[in-house]
């Protein structure tokens, strides 16, 4: 791409036409570097093969084509180029079975012209970008989600899966999260092994709202038993109802199996020594063994007889005798039992792990008579405790990965922040245009509270010539992401939609319907309110519409009254984005000399007290009236501070936009 411009690849076997769409693509030299033209399918592949482009505009009716089978083959060897299609049909379910397909959009041949060609380039690309970019962002998440160590899972209260991740589905034994959420539709009678365990895991989490550490034997997959431990909280909306369960499932079995191993050995210690599994030696003070049970005497392969009598030196190499005589003489010398772990090497090979401890035999007196030992080889355990340690800094290496990944998220949304302030008014338009700020006949102030990172309220002020200014404020429903990137859709309508500016009916009737022509593949309607008032500086006469938005007030100071301005026929206009045919009507009232227009987003009263009351429009207005004489910078910091104050926890709910106009009066001289 030369200097930002794009490069384009055109499909299209009528040379006339495609003379046609090359001539407008070259007239935007500003915008197009170069057109490459390929008049087949198989042509265009080969340009692929060659060359990267930034779009391809694609012939649906290819004499070596398949109609909408070309997309595809297209796509699979440029697979992050946006295609755009061309047709002779003009026929809704046609365009729609092309963008499933795999287009970013479908233009009708004869109703094509360079304005039209170009929006549709620009609007695939932005598209194309928000798309990859959300691509990019879901499959990080999906794979730091999916490789946790951990089993997560998301269930509703009546015992069904909504999420699993994939080590929840290993730990029971299916192969996707998919199977298991399909198969497991009822969790208390076909995972517990104990019944009521379920109603009891409800239980506490009804009492308490989270849950640890609740172990359970449950059912695999393939019908074994395994042991588990959960930790739960309930997820309630704003209202306190609850919604879901959310928690993490452990694989426990290796513990709860070395905790029954270590029970039955000291069961088994209390009834017979001679039968345990562990060796059981005793000696006096001159090291000599004065007792073995059968264990021992097959781990050394003698028999108590041979065994009675003798030392370790008798048995084992001169070096570790010496050891364990060490260790016996730290017993009787101090008083204290000894219990260490001892590795040793054997002759074929193999490491193994001894578990040993030793305690002093006391006489009748109290007097150290010499030492009982017993040791038993926890090779296994150890081996065991190695995998969990790895386990666990593998646990702590994804636990840092996510934090990571956190990080990023949350610079990448502080950005798109600073991107959407920058998107809105940074000073204020004169009128005239070259009077000075204090002296212009209007005069604006503005207050802008997105509740996130990102918000769904969006304002402008333009000025249409030196006696006309337009004031745009909407509401997109929302305040995340999705409703940002409506907000820079519209900001991006309002300015093409300039050649209807200053009728505000028209402009919004263009407004919904671009909208919607953008939007309508998106699946379902993105609600937005807008209000738009065009303002003369020398008759004080403002011109409206309105589209489902909050009335804005009219404050006149100089009667002392406020009042909404209401449209002309008195009924409320659908908002934005639903209807494609809707017309919006002009409205029309005139300013007084030190009148103020308040525009405002329903975010403003749209807020709840500790006893569940909202902040409503005419509590606004009743405010407003109370404070009807002060400046409008000290009137809106009021307002927010009194509706701050009535809100339960301090805050809005909801983004807040406010703007005033100031009308200072006719100007004393007419713009030169």
């Amino acid at each position: 791409m030369d200097s930002g411009r794009l490069k384009i690849l055109l499909v299209e076997h009528d040379e006339p036409f495609a003379r046609a769409v090359s001539g407008m693509l070259e007239s935007a030299h500003d915008t197009v570097g170069s057109v490459v033209v390929a008049d087949s399918l198989e042509g265009a592949v080969a340009r692929l093969g060659e060359a990267e482009f930034d779009v391809i505009l694609l012939e649906f009716f290819l004499p070596d084509g398949a109609g909408l089978l070309n997309i595809p083959v297209l796509r699979e060897r440029a697979a992050h180029t946006p295609v755009v299609v061309f047709g002779a049909v003009d026929d809704e379910a046609f365009a729609l079975e092309a963008v499933h397909a795999g287009a970013q959009d479908y233009l009708v041949k004869n109703q094509l012209n360079t304005r039209w060609l170009l929006r549709s380039i620009r609007y695939t690309l932005e598209r194309h970008t928000a798309e990859m970019a959300l691509v990019a962002a879901e499959e990080k998440y999906h794979g730091i989600f999916d490789h946790l160590v951990e089993g997560i899972f998301q269930t509703t209260p009546d015992g069904r899966y909504l999420m699993a991740n994939a080590a929840l589905a290993r730990i029971y034994g299916y192969e996707s999260p998919g199977e298991l959420t399909q198969s497991l539709t009822d969790i208390g009678e076909r995972l517990y092994v104990q019944p009521g365990r379920r109603d009891e895991f409800v239980r506490i989490i009804q009492e308490h709202d989270t849950l640890a550490g609740f172990e359970s034997q449950v059912y695999r997959k393939d019908g074994s038993i395994i042991w588990i431990s959960e930790n739960c909280r309930a997820i309630r909306d704003a209202q306190g109802q609850l919604l879901y369960y959310e928690g993490t499932v452990e694989d426990i079995s290796p513990q709860r199996e070395a905790e029954a191993k270590l029970r039955d050995s000291e069961a088994l210690y209390h009834s017979l020594v001679e039968t345990l599994p562990q060796n059981i030696f005793r000696k006096n003070l001159q090291e000599r063994f004065t007792f073995a049970n059968q264990q021992f005497c097959r781990t050394l392969g003698r028999t108590l007889a041979e065994i009675l009598g003798k030392t370790d030196f008798d048995f084992f190499p001169p070096e570790m005798a010496a050891n364990f005589q060490r260790d016996d003489s730290r017993v009787v010398a101090t008083g204290r039992s000894y219990d260490t772990v001892e590795g040793h090497q054997l002759p074929d090979g193999r490491k193994i792990y001894v578990q040993v401890v030793k305690t002093p035999l006391r006489g009748a007196y109290g007097q150290i008579i010499g030492l009982q030992g017993i040791f038993w080889d926890i090779t296994a355990q150890k081996l065991a405790e190695e995998a969990v340690r790895k386990a666990s800094a593998e646990l702590a290496a994804s636990r840092e990965q996510l934090r990571v990944k956190n990080r990023q998220m949350e610079e990448d949304l502080r950005m798109a922040s600073e991107i959407q302030l920058a998107m809105l008014p940074q000073q204020y338009p004169t009128l005239p245009r070259h009077a000075k700020p204090e002296e212009s006949t209007f005069q604006f102030t503005h207050r802008y509270l997105p509740t996130g990172t990102v918000g769904g309220d969006f304002f402008s002020v333009t000025a249409l010539s030196d006696t006309e200014v337009a004031v745009l404020i909407c509401d997109v429903a929302g305040h995340g992401v999705r409703s940002a990137l409506v907000t820079a859709m519209v900001r991006a309508l309002r300015e093409e939609l300039r050649p209807f500016a200053h009728e505000p009916g028209q402009f919004l009737t263009k407004l919904n319907s671009d909208l919607i022509a953008i939007l309508k593949h998106s699946g379902t309607p993105v609600l937005t309110t807008a209000f738009y008032l065009v303002a003369d500086s020398e008759t004080g006469t403002i011109r409206y519409a309105n589209a489902a938005h909050p009335k804005p007030l009219h404050l006149q100071r100089a009667a002392g009254k406020v009042e909404t301005l209401a449209n002309v026929g008195k009924k409320n206009q659908p908002a934005l984005g639903l209807f494609e045919n809707a017309v919006f009507q002009t409205s029309q009232t005139t300013l007084a000399p030190g009148d103020l227009v308040m525009l405002f987003t329903d975010g403003l009263f749209e807020v709840q007290a500790r006893d569940e009351n909202l902040y409503t429009e005419a509590m606004l207005t009743t405010a407003t009236r109370q404070r009807l004489q002060l400046p409008s910078v000290i009137l809106f910091d009021e307002l927010i501070a009194e509706i701050r104050g009535y809100s339960a926890d301090g805050s809005f709910d909801d983004d807040v936009c406010l703007i005033g106009l100031d009308y200072a009066g006719r100007p004393r001289t007419k713009p030169g």
